[in-house]
Formats: structure tokens, sequence, C-alpha cells
């Protein structure tokens, strides 16, 4: 019993402690508007954009044995043949087409097996502005698959090419926002609000649709088509 009453008591003690606190800072933050002659607040902004660049990367690849390397590259070649046909056909200029070097790594497993296996694996990266088109392509590599071709994608990447643009355009905006919030504690502490004194940018966020995930250093999403730009904005205003 004697217990209990010490716990309630102890919670009490933190409850009011809080309440203290929490008004202490209030009244200053209160006091600080009013014996001021300047106020800062963050604003930001968003808009909504969709990619109109993406980056499609995938592989071929062939499981050979070390005595069978040789013959493993010949296939290699003739499946790379197969992917660039695909390719052509689907209506992408071979310029939008990187082709890397074949490289072999080794499977490990722990059968102790003298004769290892080994893959052989090639990158095939394609860029474009028809997103839509290769998004669709990469879902949809059953012409390939079905000459018995190790082909696989391996990502997807989506970007927009007008960030530097879109930027400047939420400036205004996020400028606006800061002084909304600069008015309303200006007006609480019975100041008006006056010209602004400075500003400076953050970083550019790049998020998913309704996404919170935001870094100190900023952040670009490319796993989604449609995108959210969000920038914020420190700004200074003179009150009176």
């Amino acid at each position: 019993m004697q217990e209990n009453k010490n716990n309630l008591a102890a919670l009490g003690f933190i409850l009011g402690a809080s309440l203290i606190l929490s008004t202490a800072i209030g009244a200053y933050s209160f006091y600080k508007i009013r014996t001021s002659d300047y106020i800062s607040t963050t604003g930001s902004a968003k808009k909504a954009v969709v990619s109109d660049n993406v980056k499609w990367t995938s592989t071929i690849t062939r499981v050979v044995k070390l005595a069978t390397v040789k013959t493993g590259y010949a296939q290699m070649d003739a499946d790379l043949k197969e992917v660039k046909a695909f390719l052509a056909a689907s209506g992408i200029p071979e310029t939008n087409i990187n082709i890397a070097p074949i490289y072999m790594q080794e499977i490990y497993d722990n059968s102790g097996a003298l004769d290892k296996n080994y893959n052989l694996v090639q990158n095939i990266e394609v860029r474009s502005g028809d997103v839509n088109k290769i998004a669709g392509l990469a879902k949809d590599t059953s012409l390939v698959v079905g000459k018995g071709i190790l082909f696989a994608t391996q990502s997807l990447e989506y970007y927009y090419s007008k960030l530097p643009e879109a930027r400047i355009e939420l400036l205004d905006a996020a400028v606006a926002d800061a002084k909304a919030r600069a008015t309303k504690l200006a007006v609480a502490g019975g100041k008006r609000i006056g010209a602004l004194k400075s500003a400076s940018s953050g970083v550019v966020q790049v998020l998913s649709p309704n996404s919170a995930e935001v870094t100190d250093y900023g952040s670009y999403n490319t796993s989604t088509i449609e995108k959210e730009i969000m920038i914020t904005v420190k700004a200074s205003f003179q009150i009176r």
C-alpha cells in the first residue's frame, strides 16, 4: 500500500513538473516574440510530378563449369543477340542501350565438390524518356525467357529531369508558408509581421506520393513513376 502511494506521488510530481515546464516554455516564447524585432519560422511546399526518364537494368546469366567457360561465353553472345533483337523490335534505339562486359563469379556451396559452378553475368542498361514503355517491357520479358535465356530485371529507376525548375517554382510557396506561420506567432505575441529579413533554402526531397521519409541530407526516391518534390525554407521577418 505504501509503495502504491509513493508511485502515485512520484507520478503526480512528474505531471506537475511537466505542466510547469511547458507553461514556462510557452511564456518564454511569448516574451521573446514581444521583445524581439524579428521572428524566424520554417515553411515548406510540395509539388506532384511524373517521372520523365527511366533507367532499366537487367542481366543475362549462364551457369557453367570451369571446363565449359568457353562454351558459356559463346552462349552468352547468342543470348545477347536475342535480347538486342527484342529491344530493337520494341522500338528501343541502340544508342539508348549500354552493354557491360561479362563477369564471372563462383557459386559457393558446402558440398566439397571439386568441379565448381560459376555464374557468367552480363548487365544491360536501357535509358529512355518513354517511361511507360520501358516499365511495360520490364514486366513482360516472356519473348526472351521463352527462348531459354536467363534474362531478368534487376532494377527500374525513375527520374524527373526538371528538378531545378521545380525547386525555383516551389521557393515562393515555401516562403509564403513560412510567412503565414510567422504571422500567426506574431499576432499571438501582440505584434505585426513586417518585411522579409533573410531566407535560406533547405535540401530538396524527392519522395514517393504521401511519403514522409525525409532526411537531413535530402532524398531521391527512384522506385515510383509518380513523385512529390518538397523543399523547406527558413525565413526571418521583421516584427513591429
